[in-house]
Parts: structure tokens; sequence; C-alpha cells
């Protein structure tokens, strides 16, 4: 009884703040204005499978480079000293300390036609380029906001992994390479499909990155969203509707990423 009474609260937050507004899409999505069901909001999202595809293919990308970038960090870290490690997250963690929005437009004023990394460029002859309103620097912004996101899970995973296994790996025969591969990979599986997870589903709704660094050719689905409930063409049934299929696309392709991560991973 006294169990039941201590998670009242938590599922009392759940209802709230989760199933009601769930629902509220939901229902949404298969009704008019006048409240009559319909599925023809959701066919209408068919209409917008560009902007799923451009969004879904530059998380993925994003995701991949975040990996890519975050791996070796998260080694590195996991490998130094217990003093030295709390310094090296904090560092990580500062730029965290920023506003999202004023490190998306800190990015502006780089990526800009007059902006600092062209003039930096035009000291030695080069540019200028056109760095701004490109998908290139709506991923780019999506890597500095979300990598984070990467090397924490990596992080927490890779500091488990004992250094005796490491070195036993070396004493059998493996070099740098094939013990990174057959060991370190196969252990931090959890940490990677983790950070894949806290990457890609923010990445992949995101409209303040794609609205500033992107410009209006590099419309997402946040953006789509956003402009059903406060743009011009104010449509919040067919908003909900592309929520849905959102969220649809989003745990499909999380289910998917489960059966790559261990149940019952032990990390020696």
């Amino acid at each position: 009884m006294k169990m039941k009474w201590t998670s009242a609260p938590y599922l009392v937050w759940m209802t709230v703040f989760i199933a009601v507004p769930l629902l509220m899409i939901a229902v949404f999505a298969f009704t008019t204005n006048d409240n009559t069901f319909t599925i023809r909001n959701i066919q209408d999202v068919g209409q917008y499978a560009n902007i799923f595809l451009r969004s879904i293919w530059l998380s993925v990308i994003a995701t991949a480079i975040c990996l890519v970038v975050s791996y070796p960090v998260a080694f590195i870290l996991s490998r130094m000293e217990k003093h030295k490690q709390a310094t090296m997250l904090m560092v990580v963690m500062l730029p965290m300390w920023m506003n999202f929005l004023l490190r998306t437009y800190a990015w502006m004023t780089l990526l800009g036609n007059n902006g600092v990394i062209n003039y930096l460029l035009g000291l030695v002859g080069l540019g200028p380029y056109k760095l701004i309103n490109t998908s290139g620097a709506v991923v780019l912004g999506m890597v500095y906001n979300y990598l984070p996101f990467m090397i924490l899970p990596l992080y927490s995973v890779m500091v488990k992994i004992d250094k005796s296994v490491i070195e036993a790996a070396n004493d059998l025969g493996c070099n740098s390479l094939s013990t990174i591969f057959r060991v370190v990979v196969p252990l931090s599986l959890p940490g990677i499909t983790s950070g894949i997870t806290m990457v890609f589903v923010p990445a992949i709704s995101t409209f303040i990155i794609s609205r500033m660094l992107g410009g209006g050719s590099n419309l997402l689905i946040g953006d789509l969203i956003e402009m059903q409930f406060l743009g011009n063409s104010y449509n919040p049934h067919l908003g909900a509707a592309i929520s849905l299929v959102l969220m649809v696309i989003i745990l499909v392709i999380m289910t998917v990423m489960n059966q790559f991560s261990p149940d019952d991973q032990v990390l020696i």
C-alpha cells in the first residue's frame, strides 16, 4: 500500500503531461473542426513526404557524425584518471550551460556571408562561401548542440569496462584496432544505442536549428508542425496528424535500434 502512495505523484504526472497530451493529439489527428471523425488529415500528411525524408536523412547524418566524433572522445575520457574525468566532463557539458537559442545564434554569426569563418578564409584568399542557409549548416547545428548527448551515454558505459579486460586482449595478441572493435565496441553497445536515441529523436524534430541555420529552403518536420499551430496556415488537426506520424516513425526506428542492443550486457 505504501508503494502505491509513493508512486502516485509519478502516475499523476505521467497522466497529465504524457497520456492526456498524446490522447489530445490522437483526437485532433482524426477529427475535423466540427469534431467529426476523418482520416483525411492522415492522408494529407503524404504530401509532405519530401520533408519527412529530408528530416530523417539530415538527422541520420548528424547522428552518425556525433557517433564518430564522440566515440574516441568518450573512450579517452573513460581511460583518464578519476580526478581528470570530472574536469573533462565539465568541459563537455559547459556549452549546455548556455541557452540553446544563443548557441545556435552564435553559429549564424560564424557562418554568415560576412561572418567570422568567411572573414578568416578571405585572409588567405579563399571564399566567400555560402555556409549559412544550407543543409550542411543545419547538420552542423545539430552536431554541435546534441554532441554531449552522445558523449555522456558512451562514457557512462565505457567507464565500467575494466582496464584488465583491455590488457588481457592485448596480451592475447590483439592490436589497438582489434581491441577496439572486438572488445570495446561489443561492450559499449548499450551506450551506442542510447546515444543514438538521445541524438536522433531531438534532431529529427528540431525546428529552431533548421529555421536559423537552414533558411526557408531547408524546411524540416519541426518547422512544418510549428506552421500548423502558430503560422499563417493554421491547421491544428493537420499539425496533430503530422505529429502522430512522426511519433510512429520514431517508435519504429527506435524499435529497430533496440534489436541491436543486448538486454543482458555484462560489463566485466
